[in-house]
């Protein structure tokens, strides 16, 4: 699926080529504490897939609770983590943010990773009211 994205102030635009069916809720407590919720959401894409339009992206590298070293890509003007990626460079997959895609409302996640460190109540809203 061809998709197509960028930030907030819209100075980051891209567009890549994604699987569907690795949308992926991460409940990882770096993407917790980024995105200042409760969990991101993440669409699995390689290098070759994923080609940056427009902009320049601001990068910060930090040690993940894995102990791996990883490159987190956002824009500088109004701070959009577009995607978060392993900082050795080397060729793989990575996590482009869905809330940055276009076509987000048809990305429906399909598994979750890092489920041990979901926050408790996340296993049911179903039932919250709908405002």
């Amino acid at each position: 699926m061809r998709i197509t994205g960028g930030c907030f102030c819209k100075k980051i635009r891209y567009t890549a080529t994604i699987d569907p069916k690795t949308v992926t809720i991460c409940h990882c407590t770096d993407c917790q504490i980024n995105s200042g919720t409760a969990y991101g959401v993440v669409v699995g894409v390689t290098n070759e897939e994923f080609i940056l339009e427009d902009g320049k992206l601001t990068y910060f590298e930090k040690i993940a609770d894995s102990g791996a070293r990883r490159s987190l890509a956002f824009c500088s003007t109004c701070g959009t983590r577009i995607y978060a990626k392993p900082a050795d460079g080397k060729p793989g997959r990575f996590g482009i943010r869905v809330g940055t895609v276009d076509q987000r409302e048809s990305l429906i996640p399909r598994q979750q990773a890092f489920f041990n460190s979901a926050l408790d109540w996340v296993t049911d809203i179903t039932n919250l009211k709908k405002m």
